[in-house]
């Protein structure tokens, strides 16, 4: 059973989805830290309710990206974490952790990559008024969504699609299809 680490900054849905597979036997890992860069994510409370430990910072408070970025580093290797999942974690990973993780870091995104990339990826596929978007999930690199592409999944968009209705659909994709792309990597 691998050790992993969850990265979110948000209210942790994903995380959540994680935890509830984890828990249910479903996915074998064993959730060591949480790292979250927003004090009032409710990602943390998430943690704290299923006794996961939490690593929480203000990138504000250091010098540079490498300088949390080694310090997470650090909080990983002290709990054995051999993989990085990012679940709405709105920070680009630097080098300080690429290196560290190589090919031990995947993230999901509401879109399917390569279209619609980084912030608020929903509202550019509404505004693009396609008729289709989706999830991806992909290993990070040094770019923004740009690694390589694990997995991905179609999700329609209709005729009268709001934001809420649309994000609740790509979320329902999202949590199914993270937890099968993780029970599969993770069993390698």
């Amino acid at each position: 059973m691998k050790n992993i680490a969850v990265f979110a900054s948000g209210s942790g849905s994903n995380f959540q989805a994680i935890i509830d597979e984890v828990e249910r036997g479903e996915l074998s890992a064993r959730i060591a830290l949480l790292v979250c860069d927003k004090q009032e994510a409710k990602a943390i409370e998430r943690a704290k309710m299923h006794n996961i430990e939490v690593f929480g910072f203000d990138p504000k408070a250091y010098g540079s990206k490498e300088e949390f970025e080694q310090e997470i580093k650090e909080e990983l290797q002290k709990r054995n974490v051999h993989f990085i999942v990012l679940a709405g974690y709105m920070r680009l990973i630097g080098p300080t952790l690429l290196r560290a993780y190589e090919g031990s870091i995947v993230n999901i995104h509401p879109s399917l990559l390569p279209s619609f990339p980084g912030k608020d990826a929903i509202g550019q596929a509404l505004l693009a008024g396609v008729k289709v978007t989706g999830v991806t999930i992909h290993y990070v690199d040094e770019g923004m969504d740009t690694g390589q592409i694990i997995a991905q999944e179609a999700v329609s968009i209709d005729q009268y699609e709001t934001k809420e209705t649309l994000t609740k659909k790509i979320q329902q994709v999202e949590h199914y299809l993270y937890s099968k792309t993780l029970k599969d990597l993770l069993s390698k």
